[in-house]
């Protein structure tokens, strides 16, 4: 693995912008002291790789700001885009070794670092770290479930209007929000990066996101800003309810 810089990161555990979702919130202050004299920052630009799967991981980390990909090559060199961690994702296993997956930087990305011993051992006298690191991935279990209904049983419109969703919804998250009504955010992937993660080709997600645009469901300035004039109009495209569920 490259030799990374770690980063000044002006943010004690107390103020941290994703304090609410990490692995640290149901933390009290002497735990949050704990995990301070444990961590530190690292920062990857776009295109970089955090980690290969099969290397050794010394360290867990949460993302502070940006976006990484997980993904995994098979043997003949295919390449899978597998999940998103964004913001408050925890990334690494407590007690497996070794990198599951590929760890890439879809945007600059930020990382709050754990050293793997010291939070193993904290994680065996502190259950608030263990109740919500459990919580985080049960979620992310539900969300794997989701989006094997999405790749199996929805059109590419929906996969499409599904995917802003739920950037939105995280979006809307880390603001202590929900979305409605008119919304605006970033869209953190390329659309070629959309294409692998959807099983879709680079020509239907230009296409569908340009069928979007022209039916006023969202617009864009440039190819990554956003703008959702009616979340609820949105969320009938990717086929959801109002509380991101499938309609019956």
């Amino acid at each position: 693995m490259p030799m990374l810089d770690t980063v000044s990161f002006a943010a004690e555990c107390g103020a941290c912008p994703i304090r609410h979702r990490a692995v640290c919130a149901r933390c009290e202050e002497d735990e949050l002291s704990r995990l301070e004299d444990m961590k530190y920052y690292r920062s990857y630009q776009a295109g970089q790789t955090v980690i290969w799967s099969g290397d050794r991981m010394d360290f867990v980390a949460s993302v502070v700001s940006g976006v990484a990909t997980l993904s995994q090559t098979m043997e003949d060199g295919r390449r899978q885009m597998v999940g998103l961690l964004l913001p408050s994702d925890f990334v690494g296993r407590p007690g497996r070794a070794s990198a599951a997956y590929d760890v890439t930087a879809a945007t600059d990305l930020v990382m709050c670092c754990f050293r793997k011993k010291p939070f193993e051992e904290m994680m065996i006298t502190t259950p608030h770290i263990g109740q919500r690191l459990l919580e985080m991935t049960l979620d992310e279990l539900d969300s794997a479930r989701e989006w094997m209904l999405l790749l199996g049983r929805k059109t590419a419109r929906e996969k499409i209007a599904s995917l802003l969703a739920i950037i939105a919804r995280r979006d809307a998250s880390l603001g202590l929000t929900r979305p409605s009504g008119r919304i605006v955010f970033d869209l953190p992937l390329t659309r070629e990066e959309m294409a692998d993660y959807l099983g879709l080709t680079l020509e239907t997600v230009s296409r569908q996101i340009s069928a979007l645009r022209k039916d006023g469901i969202i617009s864009l300035e440039g190819k990554r800003h956003v703008t959702v004039p009616d979340f609820d109009a949105l969320l009938e495209e990717a086929g959801d309810d109002s509380d991101g569920g499938m309609l019956s």
